[in-house]
């Protein structure tokens, strides 16, 4: 570049400004004490069997993660999709808060498709995040390619795209299978070639948190560069430990941390972000770290992303689940009715629940059946209420307690239920 030239001089300076605010950006990150949430329910979750979404469903994620406060979203891959092109065109310019980022291979084409989908969108807030298998099996079976080749792969690609984004993000696929000193090797390549993030994605979920946390201080400590790069987790479930092992890698030094909605993706899925999230805001005091995310859209987020993509939720899920603010037994009941806390790990308002359910059946107490009849409007006597009580245990199996058997329950206790009513 002829840097006497004008237009030469001025790109110069340009490229030095841009260079600064991004070191600057990247070490605002690696300092503080935020851990920074990139979803990838959009991508990676939508490869799940069965969870298709349209574009315009996308968008209505989109938002409603905007709402959360993630901090950048996985919007699609352009290279292998006209649909998610034009998921993420719907996003542009209404989406305004995260990051968005595109998929690519380490292949120039699929560079050149991410930049013409988030083209529109401002410099700072668009993205690639590009992946190359690194791992033996990935090496000698799908690529064919030896150590050097593929470090030359991942210089190529990642310089090319660092010409076209500020924000480039480099992850080694197949990372837990790969030999911890080519790891180190293909993350430097990639920080010097231009990467800002370099991720370690358990491809196939085969990490427990011990060997997480091992791996990522290895990182940390032998990559010589760095500084320069956040470091980003990316867990699969398939030994449902996704989102222990996250936890592990924010222990030993991730910045960002990539989640899905519900846990839903390939397999066993990913890192549920809502059960990230709220396990790092219960045990604020052991990891130390600060989120952005507005845990009160929780419950909302799941219940959106379940309905558009039609997998449901177990009752026993985590935050979004019918049973996590239920249950039946009297014990628990009788102490969820004098203090919440007691047998909660956090009230229903804090995910944005609706409060907590006390089901009535065999398993409960008095105290319970007394506090609904008291609801009902109808004031019994404690003989009555055993006498309700007693009852709701003749219920056969599978019977619901709704609130019109327990109506009929207290009349037929009380002695005020007609012969017709009994009939």
């Amino acid at each position: 570049m002829d840097l006497m030239a004008p237009s030469g001089f001025f790109k110069g300076i340009e490229n030095k400004v841009r260079g600064a605010v991004k070191r600057a950006v990247i070490n605002h990150h690696r300092k503080g004490d935020t851990v920074l949430f990139s979803d990838t329910t959009l991508r990676d979750g939508e490869q799940m069997p069965g969870a298709t979404l349209e574009p315009h469903d996308k968008l209505r994620i989109a938002q409603a993660l905007e709402a959360a406060g993630v901090h950048s979203l996985d919007a699609g891959f352009p290279a292998s999709s006209q649909a998610d092109i034009e998921a993420i065109r719907l996003m542009i310019g209404v989406v305004k808060g995260p990051v968005l980022t595109a998929l690519c291979r380490t292949v120039r084409g699929d560079i050149d498709a991410a930049e013409e989908a988030l083209h529109d969108n401002p410099r700072h807030k668009r993205g690639v995040s590009l992946f190359c298998g690194t791992s033996p099996l990935h090496r000698e079976h799908k690529l064919r390619k030896e150590r050097p080749e593929v470090l030359g792969l991942i210089t190529d690609t990642v310089g090319y795209a660092s010409e076209k984004f500020d924000i480039v993000a480099f992850s080694p696929e197949d990372a837990s299978r790969t030999e911890p000193d080519f790891l180190v090797e293909c993350y430097h390549a990639a920080i010097d070639a231009g990467a800002t993030t370099i991720g370690f994605p358990d491809t196939v979920g085969v990490m427990t948190p011990e060997k997480v946390y091992d791996i990522i201080r290895h990182v940390q400590d032998n990559v010589s560069n760095i500084d320069r790069a956040l470091m980003a987790v990316h867990f699969h479930n398939d030994l449902g430990l996704a989102v222990a092992n996250t936890l592990a890698g924010i222990q030993a030094g991730a910045n960002v941390v990539q989640c899905t909605v519900n846990g839903i993706g390939e397999r066993a899925g990913n890192a549920s972000l809502e059960e990230v999230v709220m396990a790092l805001h219960v045990n604020a005091d052991q990891y130390g770290v600060k989120m952005k995310i507005d845990t009160t859209k929780l419950y909302e987020l799941t219940q959106l992303v379940a309905e558009l993509t039609g997998i449901g939720l177990s009752p026993m899920k985590p935050v979004g689940g019918d049973n996590i603010f239920a249950t039946e037994a009297g014990i628990h009941q009788d102490g969820l009715l004098k203090n919440p806390d007691t047998y909660l790990p956090f009230r229903p308002e804090v995910v944005g629940a609706r409060g907590i359910r006390l089901v009535l059946g065999r398993h409960s107490g008095r105290r319970a059946v007394a506090h609904r009849l008291h609801e009902l409007g109808m004031e019994l006597s404690d003989e009555q209420v055993l006498g309700v009580l007693d009852g709701i245990k003749d219920v056969p199996k599978g019977v619901s307690i709704d609130d019109e058997l327990l109506a009929d329950l207290a009349r037929r206790a009380t002695g005020s239920l007609t012969e017709e009513q009994a009939s």
